[in-house]
């Protein structure tokens, strides 16, 4: 079966109209309400059954066609960050404080365009779930829903996911077999002493200095409790004490990041932030709290489906076009919780418009709409392909 071309998508002038619309109203994770009702409604009117509920604002649109028992999900985030836009393009957020600056106004208009052609070709042998996901940046709404039953509800063979990238040539996909993005944990340190007057430091337990020993101490965690196999960050983000010079306070706070993509190295490095944190902090007088919060998970992708959608990728855009990333990366994403449950690939598209496009969370970061047909081509070519008839 030849696979689709960019240039029939159906009614592309229509999904760039609703981007905007939606870069215009951007709604952070959880409160995707509009969004929601949007994506329902177009859904609704292409002929998918629509499901919505899982992780408060999520939606799935199936469309079964012909006798095949085979499932495909293909996913795209709706949520925007709380953060001010400063593109100052017409379509600019109207609300304050709020904007879409990671492009999933852009994924989820790419998934419509797919939802339609995919709807109007009827070329697949199976069941299609499209998994319009809220609450990617902030809340893990992919751990939401399966946590809330998507895979009992919404059985699938496979999954896919995609995510723009302007830092790459336009047009390019770009994949990765085996783990892609890092996990993410974040670790808070409130350390207590006796606070005073500066002038007497020696009738106080500084917790100031028992917090500078520990951050120095913190740094020596991937130097020599992590082999240099492995790859992991510990960040020291901030640290938060004290309000004049003549007070010795009575605590300081450390906000710690940390990434990492072995399960085993995760495990030492939480272990060794608790360990020196509290030794650190008792060698001054002081005592730690250790306030440890692992977030998103790493996002591993599976060997065979990521060799299904490179191969894809190449046949239907041209081997230039298909590349894989030399290495993984240190930020994250919550499509790990999809993947850890079913197999399945986590992928880049190319959107650079020029070669110092603003980068994702950057209040003049903007969709590229020109990346609207490549990447709803192949979404309809993903399960065209993987629901092909006589396919298992």
């Amino acid at each position: 079966m030849t696979p689709i071309s960019s240039h029939q998508i159906t009614d592309l002038d229509h999904f760039i109209a609703l981007r905007k619309d939606l870069h215009r109203h951007p709604e952070i994770g959880l409160e995707e309400l509009r969004t929601a009702d949007i994506v329902a409604q177009e859904l609704e009117s292409y002929g998918y059954s629509v499901s919505r509920g899982l992780a408060r604002t999520g939606v799935v649109g199936t469309l079964s066609y012909g006798a095949g028992n085979r499932a495909i999900g293909l996913r795209a985030d709706m949520d925007a960050l709380p953060i001010l836009e400063e593109t100052g393009a017409p379509y600019a957020s109207q609300t304050p404080g709020k904007m879409h600056a990671c492009g999933h106004d852009g994924h989820t208009a790419t998934l419509l365009a797919a939802a339609k052609t995919l709807a109007e070709r009827q070329n697949f042998d199976g069941t299609v779930h499209l998994i319009f996901q809220p609450a990617e940046e902030n809340f893990g709404g992919a751990q939401m829903m399966v946590e809330e039953g998507f895979f009992r509800a919404f059985p699938c063979d496979a999954v896919f996911g995609m995510h723009n990238d302007p830092a790459l040539p336009f047009g390019q996909f770009t994949f990765r077999d085996g783990a892609i993005m890092a996990a993410v944990d974040e670790c808070t340190i409130t350390v207590t002493g006796l606070g005073g007057h500066g002038a007497t430091p020696e009738l106080c337990r500084d917790p100031v200095v028992a917090a500078a020993s520990i951050v120095m101490a913190l740094q020596t965690i991937v130097a020599r409790n992590v082999s240099a196999l492995d790859n992991a960050v510990v960040t020291v983000a901030a640290i938060h004490s004290g309000t004049a010079s003549n007070i010795v306070p009575e605590r300081a706070e450390i906000v710690v990041g940390i990434r990492t993509f072995d399960a085993g190295v995760r495990d030492v490095i939480e272990a060794r932030i608790k360990a020196i944190a509290l030794a650190q902090a008792q060698s001054f007088g002081c005592a730690a709290h250790i306030d440890y919060v692992r977030s998103y998970d790493p996002t591993i992708n599976h060997a065979a489906e990521t060799a299904f959608a490179r191969d894809l990728a190449a046949e239907m855009f041209g081997a230039e076009k298909a590349k894989d990333f030399p290495r993984p990366m240190m930020g994250s994403e919550d499509f790990a919780y999809f993947l850890n449950e079913c197999p399945g690939t986590y992928f880049f598209l190319g959107t650079a418009k020029g070669p110092n496009d603003p980068a994702h969370h950057h209040p003049k970061f903007d969709f590229n709409d020109a990346a609207i047909a490549p990447g709803a081509a192949f979404f309809v070519g993903l399960a065209e392909r993987f629901l092909e008839r006589g396919r298992s």
